[in-house]
């Protein structure tokens, strides 16, 4: 489906929660492409202030009317995890462009029905891994495809903070998809399936917060060639941020918020370490936009950067590495 004009695309803002104003910022910071044109919430208050906060033309009281706004073109998903697919699913059927918040859904099952949906609609759609649309990680892509350190062998990949327990933020509650492997760790894995693919052996462990969810996970992930990834994750223990591909004749080393990735070491042996450095824009939902405005562009229905047969890959690596624990949400019963 292609757009039916040649100005700025039209963004909708489903869900005006804390992650919504770095998307609108990101959007508003590209005013030749892109523009928000309306903001829906089940609260009409809390959609007209974030409305006016940004010079948002239209404010919905529904997720419904968003959708059937005619003068929008795409819709960012930024509700809570476990209401991802019911939202996708709501701007599909309008036959909207949608760009997803991470994790695309809770599970591979809920994944799948939103992909046949979107490519029997025929409307493009991107999960917002923001991360992966750094000039870095453009640049990462070739030294990989070239082989500049040789051949991968083993990839370590971290992310977690500390935050304080509160059994009823997003972070704790089973309701909300809590729990650090969806809310952070999904970066690490997403990295890990970036460098290698999807796994085809996973062994995992978890320790609980008080809710039942994972507050800190590590798991291997093995590979048809023998190679290896480390992925540890929390929500309850600070982590370096960073990731590391080590390959036969060298390794890449991003360093501290690697998921924001500004900076990597390259070493290659027998050469000097070298550090690049990469700009990058200030509000770092930047690049995945520009992704989405590209692709509807082109005429594209899925990103060649993240593809959706790679986001089913990442879900099912995720339930794969949640299996062990028994960890299953409210949604999922």
């Amino acid at each position: 489906m292609h757009l039916s004009h040649s100005g700025p695309i039209r963004w909708g803002i489903l869900g005006p929660g804390s992650i919504a104003h770095k998307l609108t910022k990101s959007v508003q910071a590209q005013p030749e492409t892109h523009a928000v044109q309306a903001v829906g919430s089940r609260d009409i208050a809390k959609a007209q202030a974030f409305a006016s906060q940004y010079d948002i033309p239209t404010a919905h009281g529904s997720y419904e009317a968003l959708c059937a706004d005619p003068d929008v073109d795409v819709i960012y998903v930024a509700t809570p995890h476990p209401l991802h697919k019911e939202h996708c699913l709501l701007a599909i059927a309008h036959g909207k462009h949608v760009l997803c918040e991470k994790p695309f859904t809770i599970n591979a099952v809920e994944l799948q029905e939103v992909v046949d949906a979107a490519r029997a609609k025929g409307v493009f759609m991107m999960e917002a891994m923001w991360s992966r649309f750094f000039p870095l990680m453009h640049k990462l892509r070739e030294l990989l495809d070239t082989k500049a350190i040789g051949d991968v062998r083993m990839v370590y990949a971290d992310f977690g903070f500390s935050a304080t327990f509160n059994p009823q933020s997003r972070l704790f509650d089973p309701a909300l998809g809590g729990g650090a492997l969806l809310d952070v760790g999904v970066y690490a894995v997403s990295f890990t399936s970036f460098v290698l693919g999807e796994p085809v052996r996973v062994e995992s462990m978890m320790t609980p917060a008080p809710t039942g969810v994972d507050a800190q996970a590590a798991c291997i992930l093995g590979y048809d060639g023998g190679e290896l990834a480390l992925v540890s994750t929390a929500v309850t223990t600070n982590t370096p941020w960073e990731a590391t591909i080590l390959g036969t004749n060298g390794k890449i080393r991003l360093h501290a918020r690697a998921w924001h990735p500004t900076k990597m070491t390259v070493s290659i042996s027998g050469q000097p370490d070298d550090l690049q450095e990469f700009d990058a824009h200030e509000t770092g939902f930047y690049y995945e936009v520009e992704e989405v405005g590209n692709c509807l562009r082109a005429g594209k229905l899925e990103s060649d950067i993240l593809p959706l047969d790679e986001s089913l890959g990442i879900m099912r690596t995720l339930d794969r590495i949640r299996a062990p624990w028994g960890l299953k949400y409210p949604s999922e019963a």
